[in-house]
């Protein structure tokens, strides 16, 4: 069968042509990626660092960030989210807390925190809202990524 010089073209052109069947049809019929509306909501994606014990848990659509991360503070444990751009205001629920405003702890409104009592446990969710020019983007993240490194296959 491989003797066959048919064959041998076929076997090496019907990668090429699937792969470029597979950008062509992105690009005719693809989702292209606009510019956020005033007054609209945005899901954020769970990035993989939020599955093992990273330290941060990274919520992005395009080219909007949010990382999670868990500070031990001298005023208590607290919460921060930093963003990739200014925020008008953060909303944050642990569990099934009642979803409560952040504080922004830096003059560029890019860093936001909020006292808890203690460290989630990994079974929590962490559900945020972030509002920019107009814009929310929302999104959900395990708190898994608190963990501490050798910590990590328990569950």
């Amino acid at each position: 069968m491989f003797t066959n010089k048919h064959v041998i073209i076929a076997v090496i052109v019907a990668p090429i042509l699937s792969i470029l069947a597979w950008f062509a049809v992105g690009n005719f019929i693809g989702e292209e990626p606009t510019v956020a509306q005033p007054g609209q909501s945005y899901p954020l994606v769970e990035k993989s660092n939020c599955r093992y014990p990273s330290g941060v848990c990274d919520l992005a659509n395009e080219d909007f960030k949010l990382g999670l991360s868990y500070d031990d503070a001298v005023s208590g444990p607290q919460l921060v989210v930093r963003a990739s751009h200014p925020l008008e205001g953060v909303v944050l629920s642990l569990g099934v807390a009642e979803p409560t405003a952040m504080r922004a702890t830096d003059g560029q409104v890019l860093e936001w925190r909020i006292a808890i009592a203690e460290k989630p446990t990994p079974d929590l969710r962490i559900r945020v809202v972030a509002r920019v020019a107009g814009s929310s983007y929302y999104g959900e993240a395990g708190t898994l990524f608190l963990l501490p490194k050798d910590r990590q296959w328990e569950r």
